[in-house]
């Protein structure tokens, strides 16, 4: 006889789906269901947990020299069931050592000897640990025990690197510090530990710590991280710890510290070496910008109406950048716009800096952006950025697996925000050349691949899977639920898992319970095939009450599209169809048109989903 089926969480999600498309779900998720640390109803599992750490860092860094020296003080705490034998920690800077396996080639100016241990204990007892990769386990002589911490002292130093875009220096005295301390890596409760290689290419995952860190640097040197900042009257000058005071109440851009008053040396504390002090709680990553002669503005702004708080934003630049003399304001309006309309969550952190470097590239609290002379696009940059601040950083993805979880998201907030500064004609068409022509019209084996695919196992595709694919499901999404629905789903998704670590099928079960509808059929249709987006005509026929025409889903995509009519008497009609039109067959609709004029021509237009075939959109009679 066939087992009885237990009623367990993975039981529970096949009975939920009898009725409606089932979703293929690996096995080791299928696990995570079955231990109840994940609900089917898209909520953490009432036995869910994750693990935290406390990190008191001390690091000095000397631009000049490109050295950095650190220490820290690590608790790690095991809120898992498990017993855990070793730790993995992760040592990105090691992708700078020469043979690390890495996705592109190394010039000279990228090579360093990566990380250095000059000191490592656990719970005060010395180990060798060696360091020759992004990933190395530490072994416990004692295991950590389940709801155990273990007391982790660790003392490191490595040469930055000239030249590595996400961090580095940035010119002979400026340097972007991220990533420059060792962390344990994520343990979680359907992978276990994180032990993916960090390539220069992926991103990643994170625990949510708190943090206390102290950078020394020497004097007339300006420091800006993540975090709030402890002794600015310390180690300010009084005239310009006065000025940063007055720029978080402020909405007009106050120039703390201006190019001429750096040369003079009259911004900072005239010790030969002054140590900032920030410090960041319940948060996944830290970073650090450090410069001589960057120019200082800030502002701030209200980003929560209910209470009336104000978000810092900040910038620091060389003053020869124009687009970044625009950034504090730019940024304002980031997160104004972010905080009361998409995702129209409030800013959750107190500052945001944006530091001119080369990656383009987000931060918690910080964005290091590249310098362009076009304004207007250096400010597109900076809110797709500032928008990861929801995706990655609210919520604690794993970019390193399923990087479209976050950059699908603001790719889909920077069209919305961009609409708004420029007008939908332009955000669109910067949308539809940027985010979907370049994968729609290019015919590859990779750029098809499922969006589910995790980005680890991805090469060619990478870069439409994260960003253009899932981003047009959002908008696909959105435009079958309506701004409201799509808004209250949104919300539930995140309020679920703010602070905590979602998985793909956490967000599709969220959004089936948040509506009270299986959208399971849709969800299949946008991130576990390999379609794309090509509809075509296939005859317009004249029926009872007006015409007939027939369309077929060649690519597969269950998109929105509409239907634009042209009547032999020269007037024109719009019909809309939403991705629901799909949902009993995805490969052929037809739809109706009610009318007792004569039909000239009928077109298909996606609008921003870009059909991969324009010449069969078109019937003319």
């Amino acid at each position: 006889m066939i087992k009885p089926i237990i009623l367990s969480a993975v039981g529970c999600l096949f009975l939920v789906q009898a009725k409606a498309q089932s979703l293929y779900m690996p096995r080791d998720i299928q696990k995570a269901y079955q231990k109840e640390t994940r609900s089917v109803d898209g909520r953490p599992g009432k036995k869910y947990w994750q693990n935290t750490g406390k990190y008191n860092i001390s690091i000095t860094a000397i631009p000049q020299s490109r050295s950095l020296k650190g220490t820290e003080q690590i608790t790690y705490i095991n809120n898992s069931p498990d017993t855990l034998k070793r730790l993995n920690m992760k040592l990105i800077v090691n992708i700078h050592k020469p043979g690390v396996a890495r996705m592109g080639d190394a010039g000279a100016d990228y090579l360093t000897p990566g990380i250095q241990f000059d000191k490592f204990a656990v719970n005060g007892e010395a180990k060798k640990v060696p360091s020759t990769s992004t990933n190395q386990w530490v072994p416990l002589t004692k295991p950590l025990m389940p709801h155990d911490s273990v007391k982790l002292d660790i003392d490191w130093h490595f040469e930055i690197s000239k030249e590595s875009g996400r961090e580095g220096m940035i010119d002979s005295t400026t340097c972007y510090l991220a990533y420059f301390y060792p962390r344990v890596s994520v343990y979680d409760d359907y992978n276990g530990w994180d032990r993916l290689p960090f390539l220069d290419a992926q991103e990643f995952y994170n625990d949510f710590n708190d943090y206390k860190l102290s950078v020394t640097a020497p004097k007339n040197y300006v420091v800006w991280a993540t975090g709030t900042l402890q002794n600015a009257n310390e180690v300010l000058q009084p005239e310009y710890a006065k000025r940063l005071q007055a720029s978080f109440t402020s909405d007009s851009t106050v120039h703390v510290a201006s190019a001429a008053e750096l040369a003079a040396h009259k911004v900072t504390a005239q010790k030969d070496l002054n140590t900032w002090v920030w410090t960041a709680n319940d948060i996944s990553d830290v970073a650090v910008g450090v410069s001589d002669h960057y120019v200082w503005d800030a502002a701030s702004v209200v980003v929560d109406d209910a209470t009336h708080r104000r978000a810092s934003m900040q910038a620091a630049f060389l003053d020869s950048s124009e687009d970044f003399h625009h950034a504090v304001q730019a940024g304002r309006n980031s997160l104004d716009w972010l905080s009361h309309n998409w995702p129209g969550v409030p800013y959750p952190f107190p500052k945001m800096t944006s530091f001119q470097g080369f990656a383009d590239m987000e931060y918690p609290m910080m964005v290091n952006d590249s310098h362009t002379d076009d304004i207007r696009f250096s400010q597109f940059v900076q809110d797709h950025e500032i928008a990861h601040t929801y995706f990655p950083f609210y919520m604690g993805i794993n970019e390193s697996r399923y990087a479209f979880m976050d950059e699908g998201w603001a790719t889909t907030f920077e069209l919305l925000i961009g609409t708004s500064e420029v007008g939908k004609e332009k955000a669109e068409n910067l949308y539809k050349m940027f985010r979907v022509n370049g994968w729609i019209h290019d015919v590859a084996t990779a750029e098809d691949l499922p969006v589910i695919t995790p980005s680890s196992e991805l090469r060619g595709g990478y870069g439409n899977n994260s960003y253009g694919k899932p981003s047009l499901s959002y908008f696909a999404l959105k435009d079958m639920l309506g701004d409201e629905l799509f808004k209250k789903a949104l919300h539930g998704y995140m309020d679920r898992w703010h602070g905590k670590h979602p998985i793909p099928w956490d967000y599709f079960n969220s959004i089936n319970s948040v509506t009270g509808k299986n959208y399971n059929w849709f969800f299949n249709n946008w991130f576990f095939t390999n379609y794309y987006i090509d509809l075509s005509i296939k005859n317009v026929t004249k029926a009872t009450g007006g015409y007939v025409v027939a369309i077929k889903n060649v690519g597969g995509f269950v998109v929105p599209f509409d239907v634009k009519v042209t009547y032999a008497d020269g007037a024109t009609e719009t019909l809309h169809q939403t991705p629901a039109v799909w949902e009993k067959d995805q490969k052929a609709i037809t739809v109706n048109i009610k009318t007792t004029k004569a039909v000239k021509s009928v077109t298909l237009d996606g609008g921003i989903f870009m059909d991969a075939t324009d010449a069969d959109n078109t019937w003319t009679k």
